[in-house]
């Protein structure tokens, strides 16, 4: 099966910065936009900033995996290894705030992968993740 790019539109109150962190940040190229919106390619996807006033409610859910408490919801890709420490260096090169430090996940079992989580400026969680094998991506 082939794999299509997906389209997600997400909200964040500050359009502004959120454009900035994700075009010079995170890499990615920006497309259409107006004023109360921004296209970007997400590494082959379609991400859309969608500008919605900030909620007073900013209570943050998270689940235990592998004992770190991951954020939900969360959005992200799945790199290439190589891509993914490239990717993670330059992260901390700009001195990301990580929800999750880049590490080995599941070390050694079925499914081992390399992750990381942080938020956007308007508190989207992010997570980007790499497996060494690919066919372990859905393995049980």
């Amino acid at each position: 099966m082939s794999v299509a790019p997906f389209h997600l539109a997400i909200p964040v109150w500050n359009l502004a910065t959120c454009r900035i962190f994700y075009r010079d940040i995170l890499g990615c190229e920006e497309g259409r936009h107006s004023d109360h919106w921004v296209d970007f390619n997400f590494f082959g996807h379609q991400l859309v900033i969608h500008f919605k006033p900030k909620e007073e409610n900013t209570d943050v859910h998270a689940n235990q995996v592998d004992g770190k408490q991951v954020p939900v919801p969360h959005f992200g890709v799945i790199l290439p290894w190589d891509d993914f420490e490239t990717f993670s260096e330059q992260l901390k090169q700009k001195k990301i705030d990580f929800i999750i430090e880049p590490y080995i996940r599941f070390e050694g079992q079925v499914g081992e992968q390399a992750t990381m989580f942080f938020y956007d400026p308007a508190g989207n969680a992010l997570e980007f993740k790499a497996f060494k094998d690919t066919s372990q991506i859905f393995a049980k």
